[in-house]
C-alpha cells in the first residue's frame, strides 16, 4: 500500500456522523441534479441545436468542429469525473502530464478509428462502462484493490484502456450525428483537438480547485469521504445507462 493510501485509511476511522450526514446529503444532490436532466443524461449528447447543426453542414469547418469538441469535453460530467479520480493524488506536473496524456492517446485513438471505420457501440452500454471507469479509479484511489486482493493495478496501463473506451463514447455520439463524408477527416480531427482542448480548460480548473483543498487540513479528513462519494456517482451513471438501454 502506498504512503498516500496508508495516510487515507488513517483517517477513515476518525469520520463522524456529521460527515455520514454532509455525504448523504451530497448524493441526494447528485441524484435529484442527473434525474432532473435526465432526457440529456441517459444519452450523454451534444445539444440538439449543435446536432441539427452538424447533420446539415458539409465541408471543411474546423472552427466549429473544434468548438463543438471542447464543448463536448468540457461538458461531459463522466470524463470530467474520471480525471479528476486520475488527478487526485498527483501533486507533480510531471506526473499529471504522463497520466492525463495516456488518456487523451487512448481516446482519441478509438474516436478517430472507430468514426472512419463506422465502428458504433449502443450508446448506453458504451457510457455505463464509462461509468464504471469512474467506480474503478475511485476505489483505486481509496486502495481497495490492495485491501482487497493485496495487489496494486497498473494505473498507467487502466488510465489508457479506459481512455480507449471513452473514446468509443465519443465516436459512438459522432457516428449518431450522420457527419457528411465531405471533409470528415479534417473535421474529425478538429472535434479531436477541440476535445482536448476541452479537456485540459476542465483539467485546469480542477487542478486550481485541488491546489486550494490541499492546502487546507480538511484535504485528509475529507479525502476518502470524497472518492466515496465519486465511487457513488459513477454507480448512479452506470444505473442510468442501464435503465436507459433497457427502457429504450
Amino acid at each position: 500500500m502506498t504512503f498516500m493510501h496508508e495516510r487515507l485509511f488513517e483517517r477513515v476511522p476518525g469520520w463522524y456522523p456529521s460527515a455520514w450526514y454532509r455525504v448523504a446529503l451530497f448524493l441526494a444532490a447528485v441524484v435529484l441534479l442527473l434525474f432532473a436532466s435526465a432526457n440529456e443524461a441517459l444519452a450523454h449528447a451534444v445539444a440538439e441545436g449543435d446536432k441539427g447543426y452538424i447533420q446539415e453542414i458539409t465541408g471543411v469547418h474546423l472552427i466549429s468542429f473544434a468548438y463543438l469538441g471542447a464543448k463536448h469535453m468540457a461538458t461531459g460530467y463522466d470524463h470530467i469525473l474520471f480525471l479528476l479520480g486520475v488527478i487526485f493524488f498527483l501533486y507533480r506536473m510531471k506526473h499529471i502530464a504522463v497520466y492525463v496524456t495516456l488518456f487523451a492517446i487512448g481516446h482519441s485513438t478509438t474516436m478517430l478509428l472507430g468514426v472512419y471505420y463506422n465502428i458504433g457501440i449502443n450508446s448506453f452500454l458504451i457510457d455505463a462502462v464509462i461509468g464504471l471507469s469512474v467506480v474503478y479509479k475511485a476505489l483505486d484511489n481509496m486502495g481497495a484493490f490492495q485491501r482487497w486482493f493485496g495487489y496494486q493495478p497498473n494505473t498507467k496501463a487502466a488510465t489508457f484502456i479506459f481512455g480507449l473506451f471513452h473514446g468509443f463514447g465519443l465516436s459512438t455520439k459522432i457516428i449518431e450525428y450522420e457527419i457528411s463524408p465531405d471533409g470528415l477527416i479534417p473535421n474529425l480531427l478538429a472535434f479531436n483537438v477541440g476535445v482536448e482542448i476541452g479537456q485540459l480548460l476542465a483539467l485546469g480548473a480542477i487542478l486550481i480547485a485541488m491546489s486550494y483543498w490541499r492546502r487546507t487540513s480538511s484535504f485528509w479528513r475529507h479525502a476518502y469521504t470524497a472518492n466515496a462519494v465519486m465511487m457513488s456517482a459513477g454507480f448512479i451513471l452506470v444505473g442510468m445507462q442501464l435503465t436507459g438501454y433497457f427502457v429504450s
